[in-house]
């Protein structure tokens, strides 16, 4: 539900009732992930999706449903092989969506209404959702707010805001294993007993962890810079373009950039955060520049360190980091020359071939063509466990 927060505060603002369907389980193939989601207001409006298509329109009218009953539900999707044409996953996987109603009159609408606006704050924010267990129990949710209040009667663990209706001792734990996946920046699947051990029926939980976006850093304020800026915001990244000439790094050269830095490059990449979500594009091919910002970047926790420059260039700056005393082990966390091989001639072309590089490393990727290459089209997110700048330390449950 996070993944459409923006749009789901300001009709929470608006004072909108709706309807929010959210993708809790997959098996198989399946182009959406636990967290997918879309949404339904009372006017028909709708924003975002489950599926890629294939099965909107069912959950479309499960929304309607809640929206007039004010019960959630949870539904399965699959292929179905005796009828290509019914309602289901023509990629052969199946989903499981819970729909949960959201209205004004509706006891959890203020957690609801709190979640969307720590994340459309971008506020580090966890929320736990029932999607299965005890049928009086499903769609009750828990928020874990960083910035937020809390529940003063957390008994001294993790403060939270709602509850889910079950034994106190449920809430606690939930709220403390929450905590954790969103120290960790991930969203996942937990099941807990209904008295808060695990002991007792089943209940299964969705927690959806919103965290800040991750950071793209570009050193080097040139043409495919620009062209890279545009290509990292649209895949979400928070861009910062750092080059030792303030005369080329200015906000009027990359207004798109979220910030731009004059500043020598080893010395703002030493002073600045850098985490196991950080890209970090090396595009100055300089050696009095590349050299001193590679070897610190190569000791640094980034996900992803590429760098320009002809393979003849490559081959230069590897030897030049081996005398810097730069070693083997961190040598192979280099990609260089950046990018893949689309044979990309243009700025925007080879910022392409960047970022596809930079999704293949975060996903998994071979980087080889679909057709024939038989490898899975959706792997798992290599970067789910990455850390964020939440906290990372669980506080004593109470």
């Amino acid at each position: 539900m996070l993944d459409i927060a923006a749009e789901l505060h300001r009709w929470a603002e608006e004072g909108r009732d709706f309807a929010v369907a959210t993708v809790v389980a997959v098996t198989g193939s399946a182009p959406r992930q636990p967290g997918a989601a879309l949404a339904v207001d009372r006017d028909g409006a709708v924003v975002g999706s489950v599926s890629g298509g294939c099965v909107e329109g069912a959950v479309y009218e499960l929304c309607a449903q809640a929206l007039d009953d004010g019960l959630p539900v949870r539904e399965r999707f699959g292929y179905s092989d005796e009828d290509a044409f019914a309602v289901g996953l023509t990629c052969g996987g199946v989903i499981d969506v819970l729909v949960v109603p959201v209205r004004a009159a509706d006891p959890g609408r203020p957690v609801y209404a709190a979640a969307l606006a720590a994340a459309a704050g971008r506020r580090p924010a966890a929320l736990a959702r029932v999607t299965d267990g005890p049928a009086e129990l499903l769609g009750r949710a828990l928020l874990v707010d960083t910035d937020g209040p809390g529940d003063p009667q957390a008994g001294g663990g993790v403060p939270y805001t709602g509850g889910l209706g079950g034994h106190p001792a449920l809430d606690r734990t939930v709220a403390a294993e929450a905590y954790a996946l969103l120290g960790a920046g991930r969203t996942g699947t937990l099941t807990v007993g209904a008295g808060g051990s695990h002991c007792g029926q089943p209940v299964t939980l969705l927690v959806e962890s919103s965290v800040e976006p991750p950071r793209m850093i570009v050193f080097g304020a040139i043409d495919f810079a620009q062209a890279l800026v545009r290509a990292g915001r649209f895949l979400g990244y928070r861009v910062t373009v750092c080059d030792a000439r303030p005369v080329f790094a200015t906000s009027a050269r990359f207004p798109e950039a979220d910030e731009v830095v004059a500043d020598w490059p080893h010395r703002y990449l030493a002073a600045t955060e850098v985490d196991a979500r950080t890209v970090l594009c090396v595009l100055t091919h300089d050696p009095k520049f590349d050299v001193p910002l590679l070897e610190t970047a190569l000791r640094l926790p980034a996900g992803y360190i590429g760098a320009m420059g002809s393979r003849r260039t490559h081959l230069d700056r590897m030897e030049r980091l081996r005398e810097a005393g730069v070693t083997e082990a961190e040598l192979a966390r280099l990609r260089s020359p950046i990018g893949l091989d689309l044979g990309a001639r243009t700025p925007e072309e080879t910022a392409l071939s960047i970022v596809a590089e930079i999704v293949a490393e975060r996903r998994g990727g071979s980087g080889a063509p679909l057709n024939g290459a038989g490898v899975p089209i959706h792997h798992e997110d290599a970067s789910a466990t990455a850390p964020t700048t939440a906290p990372t330390t669980v506080p004593t449950v109470g």
